[in-house]
């Protein structure tokens, strides 16, 4: 079984690390995801038989590690699903950049469209048809000449399809080891991470702040220092 680093957990969330490289949900390639993870590892623990209900309520893109929560029961996805919905729900993720960004902070607002078929998406103008409104707050942490690599944290406003990368990369800030949206780092893993996750317990109502880093090994080693 696949070993699960799980940060929280009571009788109607779970909160864990997704996996680099691990799908979140079961998809056409088969392989391996985390609600099958985190089902096996529950139905483990509390030796239950047959299914064990999880639902998935967000997503992180395949190659992207970090913080995820999944609900224990239908009543918990349905409140954190309508949190992402109204906006309640916060991820913040880390980044490491190609380039230098012109500001330590600011925000980029952008209009996206995506091309289902080759899953990629890309910025337009305002007002093409079937575009999203796309939003995001940065700030710099590091910048590393010697690489021409920035550190960034992402604060993302709207949860658009592949929307950092695609902010980043049609600024000339490809995220490094982003082969599909034209990164440096080719062979490399994509260096965006979820590092920070807030929501409001679907039950207790409690305000609930979940951070995990990624290992300071590989590309991640530019963290030294900083983080």
């Amino acid at each position: 079984m696949q070993k699960l680093n799980v940060l929280y957990e009571d009788n109607h969330i779970i909160v864990v690390e997704k996996i680099v490289n691990i799908p979140s949900q079961g998809d056409k390639t088969g392989d391996i995801d985390m609600l099958t993870i985190i089902k096996d590892y529950l139905k483990e623990k509390y030796n239950k038989p047959g299914n064990v209900y999880l639902g998935l309520v967000h997503r992180l893109d395949r190659p992207v590690g970090g913080v995820m929560v999944f609900a224990k029961t239908s009543k918990a996805a349905a409140r954190l699903s309508e949190e992402v919905r109204s906006k309640q729900f916060e991820k913040k993720y880390l980044v490491i950049a190609n380039g230098k960004f012109e500001s330590n902070s600011g925000t980029w607002e952008d209009y996206l469209l995506k091309n289902q078929a080759k899953n990629m998406s890309k910025v337009v103008k305002e007002g093409t048809k079937n575009s999203k409104q796309a939003i995001l707050d940065y700030h710099v942490i590091k910048y590393d000449p010697e690489l021409d690599l920035t550190v960034a944290k992402i604060d993302l406003h709207t949860g658009r399809h592949h929307q950092i990368r695609v902010q980043l990369s049609s600024r000339n800030h490809s995220i490094y080891g982003d082969q599909k949206y034209g990164g440096r780092g080719h062979g490399k893993q994509i260096c965006l991470w979820a590092y920070n996750l807030k929501i409001i317990h679907p039950i207790t109502k409690e305000v609930m702040e979940f951070e995990l880093y990624p290992e300071k090994i590989g590309s991640w080693k530019i963290l030294e220092g900083c983080i």
